[in-house]
């Protein structure tokens, strides 16, 4: 089983300081925008996301020769404002974000403390169930879930939840072997606190950090899970505007107004390149990197 190793961000090189500064304040700069527009951009955005105008149907954007300022983006085969769809699918790109890493984190770091802190068949138990997940392929299984049972919003952000908490598993459980033989964690023991005081007070906010880390890194990958199974029309149903939707939606117009695929796939492509700078950044300034 391959994991995670811990060491010093000195030991193994790397980037500039001032370039992973610059990359730390590039994905906050990035996700910072987004999460706005997730949450104030559709009442900000004049246009309904729902609203079709068949007499409008795919208007160029306005860097375009007869683009108008009326839909800055363009509209989409039905006649749907871009730029609100665009905006609207940054909220269902954030939520299954954010919902999924809260899901996958609460699942992967309870399993993983619990195997770090007690050790003996605690632990074999839950590096038994880490192995049975790492052998599972996460895309052909939410694939066949989805498929089987309807795709829906909800089901979505379940099936990713129960399928990307390995990493915070890992990462709990070797940072968890690392905690509880310090000095801190034995004064505890002597003042006579329960497992449970421990495990709240002394373990989990000392894991945390290194848990933050991992968040950033599977808040991408279900985005990006979210958008291929979207594209492959088994996500999020139409018409809610999600990214992965979009590009599916446009791919039979691409060689003829190429800006309707390339809007939603950069849109993409910025925010999980954020989220990755994110998570690199706050690796270098926790004073850890990865070493495999």
């Amino acid at each position: 089983m391959s994991g995670a190793v811990l060491v010093p961000a000195g030991a193994a090189g790397g980037a500039p300081r001032w370039l992973r500064s610059l990359g730390l304040a590039l994905g906050l700069l990035i996700v910072g925008l987004v999460a706005f527009a997730a949450v104030f951009g559709p009442s900000l955005v004049p246009h309904d996301p729902f609203a079709q105008d068949l007499g409008n149907r795919l208007a160029v954007p306005v860097w375009m020769e007869g683009g108008s300022w009326t839909h800055p983006l363009g509209t989409d085969q039905l006649g749907r404002d871009y730029l609100a769809r665009l905006v609207y699918g940054a909220r269902i790109s954030m939520v299954i974000g954010l919902a999924t890493v809260i899901a996958s984190g609460l699942i992967g770091t309870t399993l993983g403390v619990l195997g770090g802190f007690f050790g003996g068949r605690v632990d074999d138990a839950v590096l038994f169930v880490i192995t049975c997940r790492l052998s599972i392929p996460v895309v052909l299984v939410a694939l066949a879930v989805v498929g089987l049972m309807g795709s829906s919003f909800t089901l979505v952000i379940l099936v990713l939840g129960l399928l990307l908490w390995d990493r915070f598993a890992v990462v709990a459980r070797s940072t968890t072997m690392q905690v509880r033989n310090l000095d801190y964690v034995a004064a505890a023991w002597c003042a006579g606190a329960s497992r449970a005081a421990i495990l709240w007070r002394e373990v989990l906010p000392n894991i945390a950090t290194h848990l933050a880390v991992v968040a950033t890194l599977e808040m991408a990958l279900a985005i990006l899970l979210e958008a291929a199974l979207s594209f492959l029309g088994l996500g999020v149903p139409p018409p809610l505007p999600s990214w992965g939707l979009m590009i599916a939606e446009a791919k039979d117009y691409m060689f003829f107004s190429p800006w309707v695929i390339m809007i939603p796939g950069i849109a993409l492509f910025v925010l999980v390149f954020g989220i990755n700078l994110l998570g690199d950044g706050l690796r270098d300034m926790l004073g850890t990197q990865d070493a495999r």
